[in-house]
């Protein structure tokens, strides 16, 4: 992987991560085009730059992760389903990883919920609240089983952490940035576990080169990931999940071509 292809990754990364349009799908779009999905060291650095994205939600939203012993309670008992079902059914989840169909299948069915659900969302942004008054332990526990869904890829980890808020009776705004303090442990825990996986299991070692690319892909995806965590909102509030659901499909719809012309052979897909 060269450098700039290491750069087109990481944007793509921090631009989708915190979208409910599925980094998983793109990042496939984006490795295959380029040739390079089925390196090894291409699967983890596309775990690894999560890293870069995470950090983006600690300092814009800084204040709130220094306020109380509770909220790291309520994500943690919302990070506990996906460590649960992750551990249970990890052979059944690395299968479906590789299963480009299931990706692409996921990303149209989702979008045409959110294309069904969209006044419904809609009716639920004349709320007004707030993750610290709101996000009960029991509401953060049934957010946490949301996320597992996720595992699915295609599905979106935000996409359905955002639906599972709104199910639960937050507003839109509340519910997105939820879904963000949550992706901090959940994606910390995917990228240390990549890595690890990486050095022991697989017997792979890092480079210099590779620490460069590491480095710099979680610096591009963190500087993305700012400027999209802060449109996103705007965007949400204003627009809905109208141009989601459509965007959802567009792609999905975009990777059952390219699987048809032989661009995905041999690929094997490496995010959580």
């Amino acid at each position: 992987m060269t450098l700039l292809e290491a750069i087109v990754l990481a944007f793509i990364e921090g631009l989708t991560e915190f979208l409910p349009v599925s980094s998983t799908g793109h990042m496939i779009i984006g490795s295959s085009v380029m040739g390079i999905a089925s390196e090894p060291f291409v699967k983890v650095f596309t775990v690894a730059i999560q890293f870069g994205a995470i950090l983006s939600v600690v300092v814009l939203y800084w204040r709130r992760f220094f306020q109380s012993i509770g909220f790291y309670v309520k994500l943690f008992v919302a990070f506990l389903p996906a460590v649960f079902f992750g551990l249970l059914f990890k052979k059944q989840i690395d299968h479906l990883l590789e299963n480009i169909v299931v990706v692409a299948l996921a990303l149209i069915v989702g979008g045409v919920i959110f294309l069904l659900l969209n006044d419904y969302f809609k009716r639920q942004s004349l709320r007004t609240t707030s993750v610290e008054a709101d996000v009960t332990l029991p509401r953060a526990l049934r957010i946490g089983f949301f996320q597992v869904i996720s595992m699915v890829p295609g599905v979106s980890r935000s996409a359905a952490t955002i639906f599972g808020g709104l199910a639960n009776g937050l507003s839109p705004t509340t519910a997105a940035e939820f879904s963000f303090f949550l992706a901090v442990p959940t994606m910390f825990a995917a990228t240390c576990k990549s890595l690890w996986d990486f050095v022991k299991d697989d017997g792979g070692s890092f480079s210099s080169n590779d620490l460069l690319l590491l480095g710099v892909g979680n610096l591009v995806a963190f500087l993305v990931a700012m400027v999209a965590i802060r449109y996103f909102i705007q965007f949400l509030t204003k627009h809905g999940f109208k141009w989601f659901g459509w965007y959802r499909i567009i792609v999905g719809v975009a990777i059952l071509i390219l699987w048809k012309l032989g661009y995905f052979d041999g690929v094997s897909v490496g995010d959580f």
